[in-house]
């Protein structure tokens, strides 16, 4: 029912997107270095809610929203495309922060922990442009049954988000530590990120498909 084509297409960019610097990472990132392995994991669960709720929705009709208004699709893009290019700014600025590099925040318990990584899901426009503007493009209207695609290709977002987040939050100690007796890693590691965030805004901001373009309708 779903072509392999449109899982390796949602692969990519699930990839791209996850790779570089967001809410998500930083906070998982600045938890997992301040108060280890078990605290960034137990946020990373309360990111995960947060993926699961935005594919439930999106495929429940969210986007459908989309069709229905076209300005609103535009307004959501290239709020998307400044929000990425604002991304871009703080990372190449004079002055700028590798996300790698240890913030001060203080120890929450569990629930907290778990309660803000959801909230930062929730409020990440990056995962709000991924499910309402890029993954409903792979679904084949002419294939049948969207909801079981979209549900499809959203799980492959979900999976290789929370797969490269754990990563990321397992070896975040070792990589702070690492890029800490390196600070010329730190600022190439800052630029290369800024630099490929600069390049997924102005790819987005002209991006002049309407919402119907290959979307689920």
């Amino acid at each position: 029912m779903v072509e392999s084509s449109a899982v390796a297409g949602v692969f990519v960019v699930a990839l791209g997107m996850v790779l570089t610097p967001g809410p998500n990472m930083i906070y998982l990132v600045s938890r997992s270095v301040t108060q280890g392995r078990r605290a960034g994991i137990i946020s990373l669960g309360g990111v995960a809610v947060g993926f699961a709720v935005y594919l439930v929705a999106t495929n429940l009709g969210v986007s459908a929203l989309f069709v229905a208004v076209p300005e609103l699709y535009t307004a959501v893009r290239l709020a998307g495309a400044a929000y990425l290019a604002w991304l871009a700014w703080n990372a190449l600025r004079p002055g700028g922060v590798s996300v790698f590099t240890p913030q001060d925040v203080s120890h929450d318990p569990p629930r907290r922990l778990f309660t803000m990584g959801l909230m930062t899901s929730l409020l990440n426009p990056k995962i709000a442009v991924m499910y309402l503007s890029l993954i409903p493009q792979f679904v084949d209207i002419d294939a049948g049954d969207v909801l079981a695609q979209g549900l499809l290709l959203g799980s492959v977002q979900v999976a290789v988000s929370v797969g490269v987040n754990l990563a990321i939050v397992l070896a975040a100690g070792g990589i702070a530590v690492f890029l800490a007796r390196r600070p010329s890693w730190l600022r190439v590691q800052r630029y290369a990120m800024g630099a490929v965030l600069g390049v997924l805004a102005v790819s987005l901001a002209l991006d002049t498909r309407s919402a119907t373009d290959g979307r689920t309708g």
